[in-house]
């Protein structure tokens, strides 16, 4: 048995690596830099414990990327108390940021006055919805607060890989390509459902191909917010000789009501998988849009290799 100061006498005692020397050594942990701006979630849709608990664990990840980071949550529909909207939690990162500064000259310290944003608004969305990013953009006109917006999460190649995890959840795909068993409700044609309008089908499309790599079954992209376009999409799979589809909400959950997505699998006579939510890609994909915007050196945030 171990003892509280290591392993028992006679068992091997494993030390630490030395550090590699020259161009092969691994580089030092990527941590954030001294009063870098916020990163602050956009979360859109109708806040509520669900909506919270998953954009907690959204910066909770990114979070855990970079060491130090200052990682908020805005609600694009909130309360100002239990659910801060976006114009509240910016209005108080600058006046923590002045705050902290006045602190410190007082105590003597020689410190440069801020500038630069006060933070960096990521949207908590898959793809494009003009309507949202109008909203979003809005929001952050309304507080005067300098703060940077970026570009939603997709498309990227993690998008598809979480796309392909729930859709093996819900037992509509295989998990594992190279594994020689077969999923019997595995679907040959793939519904990717977005929301707002044409662009979104667009951007949904380029990960829907990344998906049809990954599944090596036709992928097509239609919008949930457009009357029919679930359906039709639906009959040209079929057409083109799909027989068992599957819907998969190319979404991360809060922007749309749950229902939409019941409704949308009912009218293309299929099953659907679940939201992205809170999968690690969400919170890697947060974090890689917060340091570019910065400059920083991002983290790897690759896809897992097909199969």
């Amino acid at each position: 048995m171990s003892s509280p100061t290591g392993p028992a006498s006679g068992l091997p005692v494993r030390m630490p690596r030395p550090r590699q020397p020259g161009r092969h050594r691994r580089p030092e942990p990527l941590a954030a830099p001294e009063g870098a701006p916020a990163l602050v979630l956009a979360v859109p849709g109708t806040p509520g414990p669900a909506t919270r608990s998953l954009a907690e664990e959204v910066v909770s990840i990114a979070r855990s990327e970079l060491p130090g980071l200052d990682a908020r949550i805005g609600y694009l529909d909130g309360d100002d108390s239990e659910f801060p909207t976006l114009q509240v939690v910016l209005t108080r990162a600058a006046e923590e940021r002045t705050a902290r500064y006045t602190q410190a000259k007082a105590a003597g310290l020689d410190v440069r006055e801020p500038d630069g944003p006060v933070a960096v608004v990521v949207p908590l969305l898959a793809g494009p919805d003009g309507s949202l990013l109008r909203r979003i953009r809005q929001a952050v006109m309304d507080s005067r607060i300098a703060a940077d917006l970026t570009d939603v999460l997709g498309p990227h190649p993690l998008l598809a890989e979480a796309l392909h995890v729930r859709l093996s959840e819900a037992g509509l795909a295989r998990a594992d390509r190279a594994r020689l068993f077969t999923v019997a409700t595995a679907a040959d044609g793939i519904v990717l459902a977005s929301v707002g309008g044409e662009e979104a089908v667009q951007a949904a499309g380029i990960t829907g191909m990344l998906l049809a790599a990954r599944l090596a079954v036709p992928v097509m992209a239609a919008a949930l917010d457009e009357e029919g376009s679930i359906a039709s999409v639906a009959e040209q799979l079929r057409s083109s000789g799909s027989q068992q589809l599957a819907l998969a909400p190319y979404l991360i959950g809060p922007e749309i009501d749950p229902g939409l997505v019941a409704e949308a699998a009912k009218e293309a006579g299929c099953s659907a998988a679940d939201p992205l939510g809170p999968y690690p890609a969400i919170g890697k994909l947060a974090l890689a849009k917060y340091t570019t915007a910065l400059g920083i050196a991002p983290q790897q945030t690759q896809g897992t290799p097909v199969r």
